[in-house]
């Protein structure tokens, strides 16, 4: 009996404990709202999910939410830029949450194309940068930011000049012929790069100090969204805003000393006579009395007299906060940069303004903004650069004494002495020389995005926006100057105006929802786009030559495009993107085109297996494929003979000048001839793999990615020969082409130590990147080759050919003695065929290319209290470049030549060169280097007269030193022809920045 008392009491009790843990666990209904830590405002759609479970929701537009879950259940509160925060039921039917903003968070939101990802989620090659991690002291131009900061992305300037224009590459291009620069974005704005005129980068009318993010998309998976413009990558630039609060100021100011860092290498005065009485004994160089008559007394040192010291300064004044709710941010900068070349220098006044308000309780947003900018640029003779180097060190530079001079505005000139041919005064080049052009420009857009009250995962997208960029210039030089015909002074008076106008509107819709482990993010949309540009050049100094490109140029491009971004689990993702690209610049055959592109990750760390592997805090897999176009045809140095790079498939007849027309009798009559067109020309196309893997390791205090790719390139345009009275040209730009590029691409970040007043930051990136050409013409065999690489009149120096490298160099085999001396002439009989080995084209070799075998990127930070510290450099491997100012001037016959003396670089000495030899090797160098571009120390003062002033005061130094055995001024060359650029001068510059 008692056995069967302490049996039933034993199921009574477990009955009990199972009907109370029941009730404990039954479903509750909980109601409350979600803020913002920062100001207070209700956030919409925060997720709301009970710990463990599928089962959750969002808040409304007011922030309010109402989920049903049980009793003794834990929510998590999560949104994209705020810690996620968890609270326990433990028997409330109430909870209000104030969410933080997460700064981390914050910067792991990727900018791509129409919208935004997190980093963790990203599966293409996407890589962004914020304002603290910029390049500093940075006044003009705004791609200087980022050198040297991302694997994959060279960026290199022009010259030293004051705006210099900048040639950025992502992953070395796609193209021969056409351009190879990337779609710029501007606050989802795609702009122009090239522009009206009257400025030589038109990105400098964007002000550095208001960019907030660099993204660079680099695969196909990232670009394809931009469809036919997407073949050489993407880069999106984000501006400044402001946030809700009272106004703050800030104001940051430099003031900035550059000069020249080295000159060319030439004869003094005295080592010039000396060298002329050695040429005149020996009798052979043609030197006669009245040569050794024309020669000087003095010793002028042309490179020192056309250079400077250059002050520049750049003050920039802001105001953030909101007025009535609407957050505002609104900028103005002065620039004043200098050049070292006397006679350059540019002004940029520059406006912004950004309006961020909402509506509707947050269900309407608007984001507008206004970029205006007026530049002004002098941008004074460049040409003295190169006469500064070979000018008669023997003459004065003025000679007031002589009043025959007079007649040449005071300066020597060699019509003098009857010289007709003789290279310009450098001195009379900078200081007489009046080229200013002028440019204004605005950029505005807006976009509102309104959510659905009915559907909060929907929301509807316009953006719109508009480009206005007009410029206007001139270039005169006094009849009393440098600028002659024959033995006549005529001066120059050139001017000229430019237009280009862009507008643009994309309509699109979003759809962005959990449902149970799987999370959507999709997009579908519609964009326009119109350009127009009008330009006019008149030079009524000398016969007007009439332009192949004609006065007005205008194109369209409609698009449908469509993306799908959806993740499983949190851990295996996909991307899958389609655009259709109609464009007015093909004919209606050809302007259609798809562009599609997938890819997938795996958050392998997110796996139950790797849950032991505690060293390794991330791990992802991306694997993509994609298809993008390339439809800018406007070319450089003669690459293409598209005669209308906007509509190159429309027969243009092209009018004779006064040089050219046909004379009948005593009649010259004008006429027009055929320019080359091909109706069937398209875009490039290139489709690209990529292989990416993204990892962390303790606790994320190391991250990085490694990257491998391919890129084919297909419908290359090319020049191919036509039938003679086709066309007065006997060439056509066609599609015809083919070429691959393969690469590697590691970055790496570190954290090396993260204490409460001492942390210390490493980032490093490595690139290398080999390109193939596959196909030039429809029959390859004995096909020469198209030469590129101008190094004179007539004369190329590099070729593209099947099975090599894009833009290789192409030059004979010099012969040295057995003192490594060149023996001149001399060159190795590759082809066999004896005889003059020098003009037998099939003697010639290929032999090494511009691009580097492979470069790295090394940055660092520390921050040590109120102290901090950054440089950062960049190394290149195997990069050569054919040395031109030595081949151009290091011979003994350039001495005395047309009747007057030249200089020559002190190297004559090295070869001993009597003729010009410039298809030897002896002139393509290694030009490996490292350089430290960037170096940087600050102080912070947290008040300065008032509790509410904060200050920083900091020393930078751009382009600090350079380290290579290259002989010429400097290794970065773009293209790899060393043509006596305008040098990039060391820059110090002091800046002081004041926030209120």
């Amino acid at each position: 009996m008692m056995k069967l008392y302490r049996f039933l009491k034993m199921v009574f009790v477990i009955v009990c404990c199972v009907a109370s843990s029941q009730v404990l666990a039954q479903s509750v209904k909980i109601t409350g709202k979600v803020t913002s830590g920062d100001d207070g405002t209700a956030l919409p759609g925060v997720s709301v999910v009970e710990k463990g479970t599928t089962n959750g929701t969002v808040t409304d537009a007011d922030g309010n939410y109402t989920v049903n879950v049980k009793s003794d259940a834990t929510l998590v509160f999560s949104f994209v830029g705020y810690s996620t925060q968890e609270v326990a039921v433990a028997g409330k039917t109430t909870a209000d949450v104030t969410l933080l903003a997460d700064v981390t968070a914050l910067s792991e939101i990727v900018v791509i194309g129409y919208g935004e990802v997190q980093k963790k989620d990203a599966t293409g090659a996407v890589m962004n940068m914020s304002n603290k991690d910029f390049n500093k002291g940075v006044l003009t131009n705004p791609q200087d930011l980022i050198v040297g900061k991302f694997a994959g992305v060279t960026v290199t300037s022009a010259s030293g000049a004051p705006g210099a224009n900048t040639t950025i590459r992502i992953r070395d291009g796609a193209s021969l012929s056409a351009t190879n620069d990337p779609l710029i974005v501007i606050d989802g704005f795609p702009v122009e790069k090239d522009g009206p005129g009257g400025i030589s980068n038109p990105l400098s009318s964007l002000n550095p100090n208001d960019i907030e993010t660099y993204t660079v998309l680099k695969d196909a998976s990232a670009t394809a969204i931009y469809g036919s413009r997407a073949s050489n990558g993407v880069i999106i630039i984000t501006t400044k805003k402001g946030a809700q609060g009272k106004p703050k100021f800030n104001y940051n100011g430099t003031v900035s000393v550059s000069s020249p860092i080295k000159f060319v290498d030439v004869l003094n005065g005295d080592e010039y006579r000396d060298l002329v009485a050695e040429l005149d004994e020996a009798g052979t160089f043609g030197i006669d009395q009245a040569g050794l008559d024309k020669l000087g007394t003095a010793n002028t040192d042309w490179q020192e007299e056309i250079y400077q010291t250059a002050i520049s300064q750049d003050h920039n004044l802001n105001v953030e906060g909101s007025v009535k709710d609407i957050p505002y941010r609104v900028s103005y900068g002065y620039t004043n940069q200098e050049g070292i070349l006397k006679n350059t220098d540019l002004q940029r006044n520059s406006l912004n303004i950004m309006l961020t308000p909402s509506f509707l309780d947050g269900d309407l947003k608007i984001t507008a903004s206004a970029k205006g900018a007026y530049i002004d640029s002098n941008f004074g003779e460049t040409g003295a650069v190169g006469n500064a180097v070979g000018y008669d060190p023997t003459q004065v530079v003025r000679d007031e004494e002589d009043g025959s001079l007079n007649a040449y505005g005071g300066y020597f000139n060699w019509l003098k002495h009857n010289v007709v041919n003789g290279n310009d005064n450098p001195v009379a080049q900078v200081e007489q020389t009046d080229n200013r052009g002028t440019n204004k420009r605005i950029i505005g857009t807006i976009q509102a995005e309104y959510r659905l009250p009915f559907l909060k995962e929907l929301k509807a997208v316009v953006n719109a926006g508009f480009d206005r960029s007009s410029s206007e210039g001139h270039n005169r030089v006094p009849v009393a100057g440098w600028v002659h015909s024959t033995n006549v002074l005529t001066g120059k008076f050139n001017s000229y105006t430019g237009i280009n106008q862009s507008d643009l509107i994309d309509l699109y819709v979003n759809y962005n929802k959990q449902i149970g482990k799987s999370k959507i993010d999709a997009i579908a949309g519609y964009g326009y786009q119109y350009f127009f540009r009008k330009k006019t050049n008149i030079d009524s100094s000398t016969v007007s030559v009439r332009k192949p490109l004609p006065d007005k140029s205008d194109n369209v491009l409609i698009s449908f495009f469509g993306r799908v971004n959806y993740t499983y689990n949190d851990k295996y993702l996909l991307t899958a993107s389609l655009r259709n690209d109609l464009t007015s610049r093909f004919s209606k055959d050809n302007r259609s085109g798809f562009f599609p592109a997938v890819a997938l990750g795996w958050k392998i760390k997110e796996e139950d297996f790797m849950s032991s592997v505690t060293a390794l805090s991330d791990l992802k897999l991306r694997v993509s494929w994609g298809i993008t176009g390339q439809q800018g045809l406007e070319a450089s140095e003669g690459a293409t003979s598209v005669s209308n790079p906007y509509t190159p498939y429309i027969p243009v007849y092209q009018s004779s000048d006064l040089l050219t027309q046909y004379q009948l009798g005593g009649t010259f009559y004008t006429t027009v001839r055929p320019e080359p067109y091909d109706p069937s020309i398209k875009w490039e196309e290139t489709t690209t793999i990529n292989i990416g893997v993204d990892f962390g390791l303790f606790d994320d205090k190391i991250t990085g990615s490694i990257e491998v790719f391919q890129k084919d390139t297909e419908d290359l345009i090319n020049n191919i020969q036509i039938a003679n009275g086709s066309n007065f040209s006997n060439f056509l730009a066609t599609n015809i082409g083919s070429m691959k590029n393969q690469g590697i691409e590691v970055t790496l970040n570190a954290l090396a130590i993260s204490r409460e007043d001492f942390t210390w930051r490493i980032g490093a990136n490595f690139t290398s990147i080999n390109s193939e050409i596959t196909k030039l013409s429809l029959n390859d065999l004995d096909y020469p080759g198209v030469p590129r690489g101008s190094i004179g009149v007539g004369a190329y120096i590099q070729n593209l050919q099947v099975g090599q490298p894009a833009f290789s160099f192409y030059p004979l085999q010099q012969v040295y003695d057995a003192n490594g001396k060149p023996i001149e002439g001399l060159y190795v009989d590759r082809s066999g065929d004896g005889g003059d080995v020098a003009s037998n084209f099939d003697n010639r070799y290929y032999h090494h290319r511009p691009a580097a075998d492979f470069t790295m990127g090394l940055n660092t930070r520390l921050e040590y209290k109120k102290f901090d510290f950054s440089f950062s450099g960049r190394l290149s491997v195997g990069n050569y470049v054919y040395n031109n100012v030595m081949s151009g001037n290091a011979w003994l016959g350039n001495v005395y030549s047309n009747q007057h003396w030249r200089n020559v670089p002190t190297a004559v000495r090295e070869t001993g060169f009597v003729n010009q030899q410039r298809y030897s090797d002896y002139y393509i160098e290694n030009a490996s280097f490292f350089k430290m571009d960037n170096i940087s120390a600050g102080y912070n003062f947290d008040q300065v007269l008032t509790e509410k002033l904060k200050a920083r005061v900091s020393l930078t130094v751009q382009n600090a030193f350079t380290v290579t055995d290259y002989s010429g001024l400097d290794p970065e060359v773009d293209g790899g022809i060393d043509n006596n650029i305008y040098p990039r001068p060391r820059t110090f510059l002091l800046g002081v920045n004041l926030t209120f």
